[in-house]
């Protein structure tokens, strides 16, 4: 199977999980093609927005940061991220994510649930 990137659905999410601004997300699959996974996407924060803090229990999220730098505040610790970090976040633990700089933050996320 291929999946071409003129397939993929894009979506706008104001204030994204309390966050600042419209954070645009690219959704590389659909739930119907991942199995133990619920989310597979590129997203997009504009220069001064965020992702507002959430939590992941049964599950755990990687953000692979591909452009841009920001901070993640990891269970209340504050981290700087750039391109080639990657931020994992699971077992009840909580983060957000602001993008820092003068151009987008852009980052894969994955979320992998605890399997059935």
């Amino acid at each position: 199977m291929v999946i071409y990137s003129k397939e993929m659905r894009s979506e706008e999410k104001v204030h994204m999980r309390g966050g600042e601004g419209t954070v645009t997300i690219t959704h590389h699959a659909e739930k119907a093609h991942m199995k133990n996974c619920r989310l597979f996407c590129e997203i997009s924060i504009p220069p001064k927005g965020s992702i507002g803090e959430h939590d992941h229990v049964n599950e755990i999220e990687y953000y692979y940061i591909t452009m841009g730098k920001g901070i993640v505040i990891d269970n209340g610790i504050d981290k700087e991220v750039n391109p080639g970090d990657i931020v994992l976040t699971g077992n009840g633990a909580s983060h957000s994510i602001r993008n820092t700089g003068s151009t987008p933050l852009v980052f894969t996320a994955v979320i992998i649930t605890d399997a059935e």
